[in-house]
């Protein structure tokens, strides 16, 4: 059985409860500059000159990338090139823009881009809301068995309490009432092909990202955004990723 708070952010065993790790008030707030200064630097990014098409090349089984709300695919660059590296095709869904979508539709978008690029065997690599709208997926719209497992970084799977304070609807879905969100509570036959990555502590979804029956993933990172960009989080992406 593997250490759960490993510097080197080894997977638990499924089913076990990782304890918490106690965070001072002053490191949270540090954390929480630098994941807006991250956020705040992707944003840029994505008006650089990278395109989608650039990522389409490879022999590996296909990737499908969906990010967060707000979030545009560019987000997940870091995770993208890593995958794109190890020979992976990897797929990006234009059409789901900021991802400001209910859950059940977006996850509807994403199987229809999937049937019709005639992808199996897929990878999803998801961050945040994208986590839930791929177990959504997953676990109601893939019938053909399409989708082969799923990568999902600090995903809301027990929702937000801050969502209970959210201005706007589709923030208030993260609320762990909300109707879809606890439906999905109760899908676990698929949870064992998903395998959750997340921080020690995440700016967004202070309850973490802990997923019953799934491959649990904890790094040594704090926030919500730049454990995109962390390597330990890469290197937990591509070992999801090796054959079974």
């Amino acid at each position: 059985m593997t250490d759960p708070v490993a510097p080197g952010g080894e997977p638990t065993s499924a089913g076990r409860v990782v304890p918490p790790v106690r965070v001072g008030v002053a490191r949270r707030a540090w954390w929480a500059v630098l994941d807006w200064t991250y956020a705040t630097v992707w944003q840029v990014r994505s008006l650089g000159t990278t395109t989608a098409d650039d990522y389409l090349t490879g022999d590996g089984p296909p990737v499908v990338v969906v990010p967060g709300v707000y979030e545009t695919w560019h987000f997940m660059r870091p995770l993208m090139d890593a995958l794109h590296d190890a020979g992976h095709p990897v797929h990006v869904l234009a059409s789901l823009r900021h991802n400001l979508r209910p859950v059940p539709v977006s996850a509807a978008e994403v199987m229809a881009s999937i049937e019709e690029l005639d992808l199996r065997g897929v990878l999803l690599v998801t961050h945040s809301k994208g986590g839930l709208i791929g177990k959504y997926a997953m676990a109601e719209l893939d019938p053909d068995g399409r989708i082969d497992r799923m990568v999902a970084v600090s995903t809301p799977f027990g929702g937000s309490a801050y969502a209970n304070l959210a201005p706007v609807a589709h923030l208030r879905v993260f609320r762990a009432a909300d109707p879809v969100l606890a439906a999905l509570a109760l899908e676990r036959d698929v949870n064992a092909r998903i395998t959750s990555v997340y921080g020690v502590f995440d700016t967004l979804i202070p309850g973490g990202s802990e997923l019953v029956g799934a491959t649990n993933v904890r790094v040594p990172v704090g926030g919500h955004f730049r454990i995109l960009g962390d390597g330990r989080t890469r290197d937990a992406v591509l070992a999801a990723a090796q054959p079974r």
